[in-house]
Protein backbone atom coordinates (compact mmCIF):
# COMPACT_ATOMS: atom_id res chain seq x y z
CA UNK A 1 0.00 0.00 0.00
CA UNK A 2 2.98 2.53 0.64
CA UNK A 3 4.51 1.41 -2.39
CA UNK A 4 1.71 2.26 -4.36
CA UNK A 5 1.24 5.59 -2.36
CA UNK A 6 4.99 6.48 -3.14
CA UNK A 7 4.53 5.71 -6.80
CA UNK A 8 1.20 7.67 -7.30
CA UNK A 9 3.37 10.70 -5.35
CA UNK A 10 6.15 9.86 -7.89
CA UNK A 11 3.81 10.12 -11.12
CA UNK A 12 1.86 13.19 -9.90
CA UNK A 13 5.21 14.87 -9.09
CA UNK A 14 6.30 14.44 -13.15
CA UNK A 15 3.84 17.02 -14.00
CA UNK A 16 5.42 20.05 -11.98
CA UNK A 17 9.12 18.73 -12.95
CA UNK A 18 7.53 19.14 -16.10
CA UNK A 19 6.14 22.32 -16.38
CA UNK A 20 9.43 23.51 -15.17
CA UNK A 21 11.04 23.21 -18.16
CA UNK A 22 8.62 25.41 -19.73
CA UNK A 23 11.11 28.54 -19.43
CA UNK A 24 14.02 27.25 -21.09
CA UNK A 25 11.38 25.46 -24.31
CA UNK A 26 9.62 28.93 -24.40
CA UNK A 27 12.92 30.85 -24.41
CA UNK A 28 14.78 28.66 -26.87
CA UNK A 29 12.35 27.62 -29.31
CA UNK A 30 9.21 29.76 -29.53
CA UNK A 31 8.70 33.42 -31.35
CA UNK A 32 8.97 35.90 -28.35
CA UNK A 33 6.12 37.97 -27.07
CA UNK A 34 3.51 35.31 -27.78
CA UNK A 35 2.32 34.42 -23.94
CA UNK A 36 -1.27 34.00 -25.22
CA UNK A 37 -0.94 32.16 -28.09
CA UNK A 38 1.65 30.52 -26.35
CA UNK A 39 -1.01 29.40 -23.60
CA UNK A 40 -3.56 28.80 -26.49
CA UNK A 41 -0.96 26.12 -28.03
CA UNK A 42 -0.56 24.54 -24.99
CA UNK A 43 -3.97 23.90 -24.32
CA UNK A 44 -6.32 23.86 -27.00
CA UNK A 45 -4.65 20.60 -29.03
CA UNK A 46 -4.31 18.74 -25.79
CA UNK A 47 -7.62 19.20 -24.54
CA UNK A 48 -8.86 18.17 -28.40
CA UNK A 49 -6.19 15.16 -28.52
CA UNK A 50 -7.49 13.76 -25.00
CA UNK A 51 -11.42 14.22 -25.87
CA UNK A 52 -10.84 12.09 -28.93
CA UNK A 53 -9.15 9.79 -26.94
CA UNK A 54 -11.72 9.68 -24.15
CA UNK A 55 -14.89 10.36 -26.30
CA UNK A 56 -16.79 11.69 -23.40
CA UNK A 57 -18.62 14.71 -23.12
CA UNK A 58 -19.81 16.40 -19.80
CA UNK A 59 -23.68 16.12 -18.82
CA UNK A 60 -25.77 17.92 -16.78
CA UNK A 61 -24.17 19.85 -14.67
CA UNK A 62 -20.91 19.33 -15.51
CA UNK A 63 -20.73 21.19 -18.63
CA UNK A 64 -20.84 24.60 -15.99
CA UNK A 65 -18.38 22.42 -13.98
CA UNK A 66 -15.85 21.56 -16.64
CA UNK A 67 -15.98 25.38 -17.62
CA UNK A 68 -15.57 26.91 -14.27
CA UNK A 69 -12.58 24.20 -13.92
CA UNK A 70 -10.87 25.03 -17.38
CA UNK A 71 -11.16 28.74 -16.71
CA UNK A 72 -10.06 28.42 -13.14
CA UNK A 73 -6.75 25.94 -13.63
CA UNK A 74 -6.29 26.65 -17.26
CA UNK A 75 -8.21 29.48 -18.96
CA UNK A 76 -7.60 32.46 -16.54
CA UNK A 77 -4.29 30.58 -15.07
CA UNK A 78 -2.12 30.66 -18.43
CA UNK A 79 -2.91 34.54 -19.25
CA UNK A 80 -2.11 35.47 -15.65
CA UNK A 81 0.67 33.65 -15.06
CA UNK A 82 2.50 34.29 -18.12
CA UNK A 83 1.46 37.97 -17.25
CA UNK A 84 3.46 37.97 -14.17
CA UNK A 85 6.24 36.06 -15.52
CA UNK A 86 6.88 39.57 -18.32
CA UNK A 87 6.44 41.67 -15.96
CA UNK A 88 7.77 40.64 -12.71
CA UNK A 89 11.58 40.71 -12.12
CA UNK A 90 14.10 38.47 -10.97
CA UNK A 91 11.66 34.91 -10.81
CA UNK A 92 9.30 36.60 -8.30
CA UNK A 93 6.35 35.29 -9.94
CA UNK A 94 7.81 32.05 -8.87
CA UNK A 95 8.03 32.95 -5.53
CA UNK A 96 4.57 34.31 -5.61
CA UNK A 97 3.51 30.75 -7.24
CA UNK A 98 5.27 29.05 -4.33
CA UNK A 99 2.81 30.11 -1.55
CA UNK A 100 0.25 27.77 -3.53
CA UNK A 101 0.11 25.58 -0.34
CA UNK A 102 -0.77 28.02 2.04
CA UNK A 103 -3.63 29.11 -0.38
CA UNK A 104 -5.12 25.88 -0.98
CA UNK A 105 -4.76 24.76 3.07
CA UNK A 106 -7.07 27.80 3.59
CA UNK A 107 -9.29 26.86 0.60
CA UNK A 108 -9.30 23.26 1.88
CA UNK A 109 -10.30 24.31 5.26
CA UNK A 110 -13.55 26.55 3.81
CA UNK A 111 -14.57 24.11 0.85
CA UNK A 112 -13.35 20.65 2.14
CA UNK A 113 -13.81 20.75 5.54
CA UNK A 114 -10.32 19.97 6.45
CA UNK A 115 -8.74 21.91 9.66
CA UNK A 116 -5.26 23.53 8.79
CA UNK A 117 -2.65 22.12 10.70
CA UNK A 118 0.36 23.92 12.56
CA UNK A 119 2.59 21.75 10.30
CA UNK A 120 0.96 22.24 6.87
CA UNK A 121 1.35 26.02 7.18
CA UNK A 122 4.89 26.10 8.69
CA UNK A 123 6.20 23.61 5.98
CA UNK A 124 4.13 25.72 3.33
CA UNK A 125 6.03 29.02 4.38
CA UNK A 126 9.42 26.72 4.34
CA UNK A 127 8.49 25.92 0.84
CA UNK A 128 8.12 29.31 -0.28
CA UNK A 129 11.29 30.58 1.47
CA UNK A 130 13.11 28.07 0.04
CA UNK A 131 12.26 28.93 -3.69
CA UNK A 132 12.49 32.49 -3.23
CA UNK A 133 16.24 31.38 -2.24
CA UNK A 134 16.59 29.82 -5.80
CA UNK A 135 14.67 32.17 -7.92
CA UNK A 136 14.88 35.58 -7.14
CA UNK A 137 17.31 38.36 -7.86
CA UNK A 138 18.10 41.53 -6.64
CA UNK A 139 15.49 44.30 -8.72
CA UNK A 140 14.31 47.84 -8.75
CA UNK A 141 11.01 48.69 -7.84
CA UNK A 142 8.34 46.01 -8.06
CA UNK A 143 5.48 46.45 -10.86
CA UNK A 144 2.04 46.45 -8.78
CA UNK A 145 0.22 45.03 -12.10
CA UNK A 146 2.61 42.19 -12.15
CA UNK A 147 2.34 41.12 -8.60
CA UNK A 148 -1.55 41.23 -8.87
CA UNK A 149 -1.30 38.87 -11.94
CA UNK A 150 0.77 36.22 -10.20
CA UNK A 151 -1.22 36.60 -6.99
CA UNK A 152 -4.21 36.12 -9.03
CA UNK A 153 -3.08 33.12 -11.27
CA UNK A 154 -1.69 31.40 -7.87
CA UNK A 155 -5.10 31.54 -6.61
CA UNK A 156 -7.03 31.13 -9.49
CA UNK A 157 -5.01 27.78 -9.69
CA UNK A 158 -5.22 26.72 -6.03
CA UNK A 159 -9.19 27.12 -5.91
CA UNK A 160 -9.30 25.10 -9.38
CA UNK A 161 -7.18 22.44 -7.34
CA UNK A 162 -9.59 22.60 -4.29
CA UNK A 163 -12.67 22.73 -6.00
CA UNK A 164 -11.68 19.68 -8.22
CA UNK A 165 -11.23 17.54 -5.10
CA UNK A 166 -14.76 18.88 -3.83
CA UNK A 167 -16.35 17.66 -7.19
CA UNK A 168 -14.91 14.56 -8.03
CA UNK A 169 -15.43 13.28 -11.29
CA UNK A 170 -19.05 11.55 -12.36
CA UNK A 171 -20.34 7.96 -12.38
CA UNK A 172 -18.57 6.33 -15.25
CA UNK A 173 -15.93 9.42 -16.30
CA UNK A 174 -12.42 9.14 -15.55
CA UNK A 175 -9.43 11.40 -14.85
CA UNK A 176 -8.45 11.44 -18.78
CA UNK A 177 -11.90 12.65 -20.13
CA UNK A 178 -12.16 15.29 -17.02
CA UNK A 179 -8.61 16.37 -18.05
CA UNK A 180 -9.63 16.32 -21.46
CA UNK A 181 -12.71 19.07 -20.85
CA UNK A 182 -10.69 21.67 -18.56
CA UNK A 183 -7.82 22.02 -21.10
CA UNK A 184 -10.16 22.31 -24.16
CA UNK A 185 -12.64 24.65 -21.99
CA UNK A 186 -9.86 26.52 -21.04
CA UNK A 187 -8.23 26.66 -24.45
CA UNK A 188 -11.62 27.93 -26.25
CA UNK A 189 -11.32 30.85 -23.47
CA UNK A 190 -7.87 31.90 -24.37
CA UNK A 191 -8.21 31.95 -27.97
CA UNK A 192 -10.21 34.96 -28.85
CA UNK A 193 -8.10 36.63 -26.14
CA UNK A 194 -4.76 36.10 -27.94
CA UNK A 195 -6.33 36.68 -31.26
CA UNK A 196 -7.49 40.08 -29.67
CA UNK A 197 -4.74 40.88 -28.25
CA UNK A 198 -1.80 39.59 -30.11
CA UNK A 199 -3.01 38.89 -33.64
CA UNK A 200 -2.59 36.71 -36.07
CA UNK A 201 -0.29 34.00 -35.37
CA UNK A 202 3.48 34.15 -35.69
CA UNK A 203 5.25 32.31 -38.67
CA UNK A 204 6.74 29.01 -37.72
CA UNK A 205 9.94 27.43 -38.00
CA UNK A 206 10.57 23.89 -37.15
CA UNK A 207 12.36 24.48 -33.65
CA UNK A 208 9.43 26.43 -32.61
CA UNK A 209 7.09 23.50 -34.32
CA UNK A 210 8.55 20.89 -32.14
CA UNK A 211 8.57 23.37 -29.20
CA UNK A 212 5.05 23.82 -29.41
CA UNK A 213 4.94 19.97 -29.63
CA UNK A 214 6.70 19.07 -26.78
CA UNK A 215 4.53 21.80 -24.67
CA UNK A 216 0.96 20.75 -25.72
CA UNK A 217 1.94 16.77 -25.50
CA UNK A 218 4.35 16.19 -22.76
CA UNK A 219 4.29 19.29 -20.71
CA UNK A 220 0.34 19.87 -21.16
CA UNK A 221 -1.34 16.62 -22.10
CA UNK A 222 0.14 14.22 -19.98
CA UNK A 223 1.29 16.45 -17.18
CA UNK A 224 -2.47 17.22 -16.22
CA UNK A 225 -3.91 13.88 -16.98
CA UNK A 226 -1.01 13.10 -13.98
CA UNK A 227 -1.85 16.16 -12.43
CA UNK A 228 -5.86 15.91 -11.95
CA UNK A 229 -5.17 12.07 -11.48
CA UNK A 230 -3.37 12.65 -8.59
CA UNK A 231 -5.58 15.13 -7.35
CA UNK A 232 -8.56 12.56 -7.44
CA UNK A 233 -6.29 10.04 -5.19
CA UNK A 234 -4.36 12.29 -3.14
CA UNK A 235 -5.29 15.38 -1.01
CA UNK A 236 -5.28 18.42 -2.17
CA UNK A 237 -2.77 19.54 -0.09
CA UNK A 238 -0.38 16.74 -0.55
CA UNK A 239 -0.91 17.53 -4.26
CA UNK A 240 -0.31 21.26 -3.73
CA UNK A 241 3.06 20.61 -2.32
CA UNK A 242 4.73 19.04 -5.42
CA UNK A 243 4.19 22.65 -7.05
CA UNK A 244 7.27 23.87 -5.29
CA UNK A 245 9.27 21.32 -7.70
CA UNK A 246 8.34 23.51 -11.28
CA UNK A 247 10.70 26.09 -10.07
CA UNK A 248 13.52 24.05 -9.18
CA UNK A 249 13.23 22.27 -12.33
CA UNK A 250 13.55 25.33 -13.96
CA UNK A 251 16.65 25.90 -12.16
CA UNK A 252 18.46 22.97 -12.52
CA UNK A 253 17.15 23.20 -16.45
CA UNK A 254 18.75 26.77 -16.32
CA UNK A 255 21.80 25.56 -14.91
CA UNK A 256 22.66 21.60 -17.02
CA UNK A 257 21.97 23.04 -20.40
CA UNK A 258 21.57 26.84 -20.21
CA UNK A 259 25.01 27.54 -18.42
CA UNK A 260 23.35 29.61 -15.65
CA UNK A 261 25.21 29.25 -11.98
CA UNK A 262 23.70 27.73 -9.41
CA UNK A 263 25.36 29.98 -6.08
CA UNK A 264 25.41 27.76 -2.61
CA UNK A 265 22.39 30.25 -1.28
CA UNK A 266 20.57 28.86 -4.54
CA UNK A 267 21.44 25.27 -3.68
CA UNK A 268 20.43 25.74 -0.17
CA UNK A 269 17.45 27.19 -1.03
CA UNK A 270 16.95 23.94 -3.30
CA UNK A 271 17.20 21.74 -0.19
CA UNK A 272 14.87 23.85 1.89
CA UNK A 273 12.02 23.85 -0.80
CA UNK A 274 12.83 20.02 -1.52
CA UNK A 275 12.81 19.05 1.62
CA UNK A 276 9.34 20.90 2.28
CA UNK A 277 7.75 19.12 -0.79
CA UNK A 278 8.72 15.82 1.00
CA UNK A 279 7.72 16.77 4.40
CA UNK A 280 4.18 17.72 2.63
CA UNK A 281 3.90 14.02 1.69
CA UNK A 282 4.66 12.73 5.00
CA UNK A 283 2.96 14.78 7.23
CA UNK A 284 -0.39 14.43 5.33
CA UNK A 285 -3.11 12.45 6.74
CA UNK A 286 -3.63 9.29 4.18
CA UNK A 287 -5.44 10.20 1.21
CA UNK A 288 -9.57 9.31 1.58
CA UNK A 289 -11.04 6.93 -0.93
CA UNK A 290 -11.80 8.43 -4.07
CA UNK A 291 -14.99 10.65 -3.87
CA UNK A 292 -16.06 8.39 -7.17
CA UNK A 293 -15.35 4.83 -4.88
CA UNK A 294 -13.11 3.50 -7.84
CA UNK A 295 -10.19 0.98 -7.97
CA UNK A 296 -7.51 1.78 -10.07
CA UNK A 297 -8.46 -0.39 -12.43
CA UNK A 298 -11.52 0.62 -12.83
CA UNK A 299 -9.94 4.47 -13.26
CA UNK A 300 -8.14 2.46 -16.41
CA UNK A 301 -11.19 1.13 -17.83
CA UNK A 302 -12.64 4.51 -17.62
CA UNK A 303 -9.95 6.02 -19.35
CA UNK A 304 -10.02 3.81 -22.20
CA UNK A 305 -11.82 4.80 -25.37
CA UNK A 306 -14.73 4.07 -25.99
CA UNK A 307 -15.55 1.66 -28.96
CA UNK A 308 -19.18 1.28 -30.83
CA UNK A 309 -20.96 -1.70 -31.80
CA UNK A 310 -22.82 -1.98 -35.43
CA UNK A 311 -25.82 -0.28 -33.91
CA UNK A 312 -24.12 2.78 -32.10
CA UNK A 313 -24.34 1.36 -28.49
CA UNK A 314 -21.13 1.95 -26.74
CA UNK A 315 -18.90 -1.12 -25.57
CA UNK A 316 -16.03 -1.05 -23.64
CA UNK A 317 -12.77 -3.39 -24.33
CA UNK A 318 -11.37 -5.35 -22.06
CA UNK A 319 -8.51 -4.98 -20.21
Amino acid sequence: MAANRATLIALTALAPVSWGTTYAVTTEFLPPDRPLFTGLMRALPAGLLLLALARVLPRGTWWGKATALGALNIGAFFPLLFLSAYRLPGGLAAVVGSVGPLFVVALSALLLGQRPTTRNVLTGVLAAFGVSLVVLKAAGALDPLGVLAALASTASMSTGTVLTKRWGRPEGVGPLALTAWQLTAGGLLIAPLAFLVEGAPPALDAPAIGGYLYLALANTAIAYWLWFRGIGRLTATQVTFLGPLSPLTAAVVGWAALGEALTPLQLAGMALAFGATVAGQITARPAPVPTTGRSPERDARDDAPRLTDAAGAAVRPRL
